[in-house]
């Protein structure tokens, strides 16, 4: 898998999901199933949304004692999504299980990617309400450090990070960075942010760009304009 740029399809219901895609006549983009669609919708959007030939993120943050990760994400993995994810914060046991969870009997497996701070929680966040007094980069590379040595693909961070993080654990080491807005968009509740071009300059390997496509007036358009200064 290499660059890509994936759409958080943050939709109430099938229906509006399924509709929003349909738009996309051409190349199919890899899109991101979260809380708010799975939820709404079980796991057969993410089947159906598999068959349609999408490639699919399947971001559900798991974060648990080990033995329900690891049960949750045998349940996930037959779901045949390309991307899981949880969070790095639930320390080495609980990434180890849900990697072990996740693997298949063939010895298969979905990419399993750990979140490591949110890009809505800035310095001040950090220290005053989750008493982390160390600098949010620092707080990061050890999460990021963490994940490797758990065996994990790579990690969810901001795209500020993602060189650093290639720096200390590797470029094969894959970086998943939410947190895109175009140069004239709007900021939104993201507080660590950066534009697709800025984030391949600095190595991203995967960009998930949600309201600045799916709230555009042209999505398809909107996507394009990614992929043109992520990819091509």
């Amino acid at each position: 898998m290499g660059k890509d740029v994936i759409i958080a399809c943050d939709f109430p219901d099938k229906e509006t999901t399924l509709a929003f895609l349909d738009r996309f006549t051409g190349r199919k983009p890899f899109v991101k199933i979260g809380m708010e669609l799975f939820y709404a919708a079980g796991p057969d959007i993410v089947r159906e949304i598999k068959a349609r030939g999408h490639k699919i993120f399947l971001d559900l943050k798991l974060h648990d004692i080990p033995n329900t990760v690891k049960s949750a994400m045998a349940v996930l993995s037959k779901l045949d999504a390309d991307i899981c994810d949880l969070h790095a914060g639930g320390g080495s046991a609980m990434m180890k299980a849900g990697l072990e969870g996740l693997t298949r009997a063939d010895g298969s497996r979905p990419l399993l990617i750990a979140i490591t701070q949110l890009t809505s929680t800035d310095q001040e966040t950090l220290e005053n309400e989750l008493l982390i007094e160390r600098p949010v980069k620092e707080v990061v590379m050890s999460y990021a450090k963490n994940a490797k040595a758990s065996g994990l693909d790579g990690i969810v961070c901001s795209p500020q990070e993602a060189e650093a993080v290639h720096e200390a654990c590797g470029r094969d080491f894959i970086t998943v960075t939410p947190g895109i807005r175009f140069t004239d968009g709007e900021l939104g509740d993201q507080k660590r942010v950066m534009t697709p071009a800025a984030a391949k300059a600095i190595g991203s390997d995967y960009i998930v760009v949600g309201r600045p496509i799916t709230r555009a007036a042209d999505p398809v358009a909107a996507y394009e304009r990614c992929v043109a200064e992520f990819i091509d």
